[in-house]
């Protein structure tokens, strides 16, 4: 297992999990929610806001970093964690959701991914080894393999062979990394597994089984949340975490609303990321304990009351839905950050809220009463 890097379970209650992850950067209390920072940046929020928040991790971007401002140049300010004035944990994702989304602009082989920058067209070349090399570059704490996420819909055969091929390149991502740590001590990175196969249980099956053969230190589950059901969704994740190994983390790569979150803390997930809090914040779109409001509506013209009166962020402590509502319409950057700063609020504090619940072995009744007001108060997910 990579230096620095562990995990352990603290307390279960049925098959959520209370863990901690110990990095070169900090510890991560689990069940998490990550943040996305893209771009080396929580849109609209500085590091010493997230700070302020607790944020204990934030996810960034590899293939928008290595197309801007550069993975070399990054490794020569110090890696991202000095780059960006981070010192926490980073955990950086592969690249390949993103050339997964450029379908008209990459061609996959064996050997990997030829892409076209959709900054200037630029073509580029991830394999494998190339994306760990990326991450590595980085600095980032964990790194994920690279994978082929697959559309939906996608036949059986397509999911097979793409579920294959995300095997075999998640062998040579193991051997590159395993080969760098024999002589770099800066290589430290604990890098993640990813279980492919679409909405096929059989697929996820054989994955996890073939992924377990490598003894990741962690694994995560990808090619959800692209346009299957939410009902399919969860099927498939309770498809696959009974076959992970019990003493290493689970990832459900990005997931999800407030609701998706406790769904997966149900069946054993451990950690989370979506741009949900953040890109909705900037539409003004506001996460409250009695579901969701849109500041820019004209009910909240008037009002006097804060977001959420249960929140116990500072917006929802001094500023009102009327002022919200008329920064917004003003198109005022402080909209941004003041939506920013209560939505990420309320996903942490409903991290730690269902923490709490697991140390105490109350999760189930959690569970049930919090998403019980979550569909009673009409929030779609």
């Amino acid at each position: 297992m990579p230096h620095k890097f562990s995990f352990e379970i603290l307390h279960m209650d049925g098959a959520s999990r209370l863990g901690r992850i110990t990095t070169p950067h900090g510890e991560i209390e689990t069940p998490v929610f990550m943040p996305v920072g893209t771009a080396g940046t929580v849109k609209a929020l500085t590091q010493e806001q997230l700070e302020e928040l607790d944020v204990r991790v934030i996810l960034a971007n590899t293939y928008h970093l290595y197309l801007r401002p550069g993975d070399d140049l990054i490794r020569q300010m110090g890696g991202l964690h000095q780059f960006i004035s981070w010192p926490r944990v980073l955990l950086t994702d592969s690249g390949g959701f993103q050339v997964f989304s450029m379908s008209d602009l990459r061609e996959i082989t064996e050997e990997g991914v030829r892409f076209r920058s959709h900054y200037d067209g630029s073509s580029h070349f991830f394999s494998p080894e190339r994306s760990v090399e990326v991450q590595m570059n980085l600095g980032s704490d964990i790194i994920m393999c690279f994978d082929e996420c697959t559309p939906f819909p996608c036949p059986h055969e397509h999911a097979k062979q793409s579920m294959l091929m995300t095997v075999r390149w998640a062998e040579r991502c193991r051997n590159y990394l395993a080969g760098r740590q024999q002589s770099d001590e800066r290589a430290n990175q604990a890098l993640f597994g990813i279980v492919q196969g679409s909405v096929y249980a059989d697929l996820r099956k054989d994955c996890v089984d073939r992924l377990l053969a490598m003894e990741f230190p962690g694994y995560a589950i990808g090619g959800l949340s692209v346009g299957e059901s939410k009902e399919k969704m969860f099927e498939m994740v309770e498809a696959t975490t009974p076959f992970l190994p019990w003493d290493r983390p689970r990832y459900l790569m990005g997931v999800g609303t407030p609701a998706d979150l406790v769904e997966g803390v149900r069946r054993g997930i451990d950690m989370f990321d979506c741009v949900l809090p953040t890109r909705n914040a900037r539409n003004g779109w506001l996460f409250t304990h009695d579901g969701h409001i849109v500041i820019k509506n004209e009910v909240h013209k008037e009002s006097e009351k804060p977001i959420d009166e249960r929140c116990g962020c500072f917006v929802c402590k001094r500023y009102s839905r009327a002022y919200l509502r008329h920064l917004y319409h003003q198109n005022e950057v402080l909209s941004a950050v003041l939506n920013t700063y209560h939505n990420l609020y309320f996903y942490l504090d409903t991290m730690e809220r269902i923490r709490q619940s697991i140390a105490s072995s109350r999760f189930a009744e959690f569970a049930t009463q919090f998403l019980s007001e979550w569909r009673q108060s009409g929030t779609s997910d």
